[in-house]
C-alpha cells in the first residue's frame, strides 16, 4: 500500500460524483423543492428516469399497497407480477422473452450474454465479438464500459475485455467490414445516444442496420435504457424506423420512474441459449419493483401520454431554434429527437449547468460539449416555455461571461 495518506471526506462518500451544492426534500410532478423551499423546474428528470415526474399519485399508490403486501422473495418461486409485465411487454414490442433486472446496466450485461450465448448455442463459440460506437454509454459495470470503450471510464481498470471492437459514428464502410467479421456476435447502438451528445441515428441507417445484421447472421441489440419508454414520443425509440426491430432490446430507468428496475427483451430465438441457471438475479423482477414497473409502463404507454410528447417536443425544438438565431454565439445546434433533446454549446456545457441552475431550471451535461433537456414525459408546454425562458436568460449569462473572458 502506498504510504500517501488519505484523505476521508467529511460526507464519508467515495468520491465518484462532482455533486451540485444544492439537495432536494421533496418533488412533485416537474418540479423539485429544497428543505428551505427554493423550487426548480426539472428537465432532468433523475436523467431521463422520472418519465411520469415526480409523487406520480398512480405510482404512490402502487409503493403504499404492494408495502403493505409483499417485498421480495426469490426467482427459484413464480412472481406472477413478473409475468404479467413481461407480457405487457412483449405484446408491445418485437420480443418473446423478458429478463427483468435492478438497472439499465445489467439488463445490458443480460443483453451481452444473450448474444454470446446464442452463437454458442449455435456450434459458433468464436462468434464474440461486440461492435458498438464511439460516444455511446451502456452502464458502469465491466462489460458495458468495455463495450463502449470511453477512454475516460476504461483507465485504470485493468486490460480491456477481449471481443468489444468500437467503430466511429456514421463509419458506414467500417461497420460494414466489422458486422461481416466471422467473428462477430452483435451490434450494440442506441438509437438516439444520451450521453454522446443527443445524436440520432437516422431512420434509414437502422434499417439498413437491420438488413446488414440478419445478412451476416449477426444479432442486433438496441440499448433503449435512456431513448425507450416514450421518451422520443413513440414507445419505442427504433419504432420511428419502422422495420428495424432488434433481435435483444434493453430498457430500465422510466420503466421504473426512479424505483430501481430494468428489463432485457429478446425474440425466443436470440434467447434460446440462456437455458436454467446461466444467468440470474437475486433483487430483479421482486414483488416491489414489479409492482412499480406495471403501473409506469401503463401510464408511459397511453397515446396520450405518447401524443403529449410528440406535441411538446414539437414546441421545444422551433422555440430552441429560434433562440439559437437569436444566439448564435452560445448555440452551435439543436438535436436528439422527441423529449431527449441536445444543445450543442459554444461556451462549456458544464458552466451552461451552473448558469441554468442560478436561473432554478435543472439540466443535464452531455458529450460533444451539449446540455441535455430530458423532462417528465408529463411536461405541459406552458411548463416548455418556461423552461425555454430560463434557458435563454442562462444563454445572456453565458454571453456576459464570454464577453469578460474575452481579450481585451
Amino acid at each position: 500500500m502506498s504510504n500517501a495518506a488519505a484523505q476521508v471526506p467529511a460526507d464519508h462518500l467515495m468520491g465518484v460524483y462532482n455533486r451540485a451544492p444544492v439537495a432536494f426534500d421533496r418533488g412533485r410532478g416537474v418540479r423539485l423543492y429544497t428543505d428551505d423551499g427554493a423550487e426548480y423546474l426539472d428537465c432532468m428528470a433523475g436523467i431521463a428516469t422520472c418519465g411520469l415526474g415526480h409523487a406520480h399519485p398512480r405510482l404512490v399508490e402502487a409503493v403504499k399497497r404492494q408495502a403493505e403486501k409483499l417485498w421480495h422473495v426469490s426467482n427459484v418461486f413464480r412472481i406472477k407480477e413478473q409475468e404479467a409485465l413481461a407480457k405487457r411487454l412483449t405484446d408491445a414490442s418485437f420480443a418473446d422473452v423478458a429478463f427483468f433486472t435492478n438497472s439499465g446496466a445489467e439488463a445490458l450485461e443480460c443483453a451481452l450474454k444473450t448474444a454470446r450465448r446464442y452463437h454458442w448455442s449455435n456450434g459458433q463459440p468464436e462468434r464474440i465479438d461486440i461492435i458498438g460506437f464511439d460516444g455511446s454509454f451502456h452502464g458502469r459495470t465491466y462489460a458495458t464500459i468495455n463495450a463502449a470503450g470511453n477512454p475516460s471510464y476504461v483507465e485504470g481498470f485493468g486490460p480491456r475485455l477481449p471481443g468489444y471492437v468500437q467503430v466511429q459514428f456514421g463509419d458506414h464502410e467500417a461497420l460494414k467490414a466489422a458486422i461481416a467479421s466471422p467473428t462477430t456476435a452483435a451490434v450494440l447502438l442506441e438509437p438516439v445516444q444520451g450521453e454522446g451528445g443527443a445524436r440520432a441515428v437516422p431512420d434509414h441507417c437502422l434499417r439498413g442496420l437491420r438488413e446488414l445484421c440478419t445478412e451476416h447472421g449477426v444479432l442486433l441489440i438496441f440499448d433503449e435504457v435512456q431513448c425507450g419508454l416514450g421518451r422520443t414520443g413513440k414507445l419505442f425509440a427504433h419504432e420511428w424506423a419502422g422495420e428495424a426491430q432488434p433481435d435483444i432490446m434493453a430498457l430500465a430507468k422510466a420503466l421504473g420512474n426512479g424505483f430501481p428496475v430494468g428489463a432485457c427483451l429478446a425474440t425466443a430465438e436470440a434467447a434460446k441459449g440462456m437455458t436454467t441457471g446461466v444467468h440470474g438475479s437475486t433483487y430483479g423482477g421482486n414483488p416491489f419493483a414489479m409492482a412499480v414497473a406495471l403501473e409506469a409502463f401503463d401510464e408511459l404507454s397511453k397515446p396520450e401520454t405518447l401524443a403529449n410528447v410528440r406535441e411538446v417536443a414539437g414546441y421545444f425544438t422551433q422555440q430552441l431554434e429560434g433562440l439559437k438565431a437569436r444566439c448564435p454565439d452560445v448555440i452551435v445546434d439543436i438535436r436528439g429527437r422527441g423529449l431527449l433533446i441536445g444543445i450543442k454549446l459554444v461556451p462549456n456545457n458544464r458552466n451552461f449547468m451552473v448558469w441554468a441552475r442560478d436561473e432554478k431550471l435543472l439540466i443535464a451535461g452531455g458529450g460533444d460539449n451539449c446540455v441535455r433537456l430530458l423532462p417528465p414525459l408529463i411536461i405541459t408546454q406552458d411548463e416548455a416555455h418556461e423552461a425555454i425562458e430560463k434557458i435563454e436568460r442562462a444563454c445572456e449569462t453565458a454571453r456576459r461571461e464570454m464577453q469578460k473572458a474575452a481579450p481585451q
